[in-house]
């Protein structure tokens, strides 16, 4: 369930993708967590990274200038 008030920031199909970005927007003092959509058998389906829609502005400023996947 996705707390009130959050905003997702970051949508991935890797799962480990999402726990990087969630625990660097941590140390970023940005309280974030990851809600796995992923079908738990085949894994598809998505990660999803939400904020408090107060910090949600920031999150996405460091996720577009300091965390960059291949």
């Amino acid at each position: 369930m996705i707390p009130q008030n959050w905003e997702k920031v970051y949508t991935t199909s890797f799962q480990h993708r999402a726990e990087i970005v969630c625990d660097y927007l941590q140390q970023q003092n940005i309280a974030a967590v990851v809600i796995n959509k992923q079908d738990s058998s085949y894994l598809f389906g998505k990660c999803e990274v939400y904020v408090p829609a107060e910090s949600a502005a920031l999150a996405q400023i460091i996720l577009t200038n300091e965390i960059h996947f291949e």
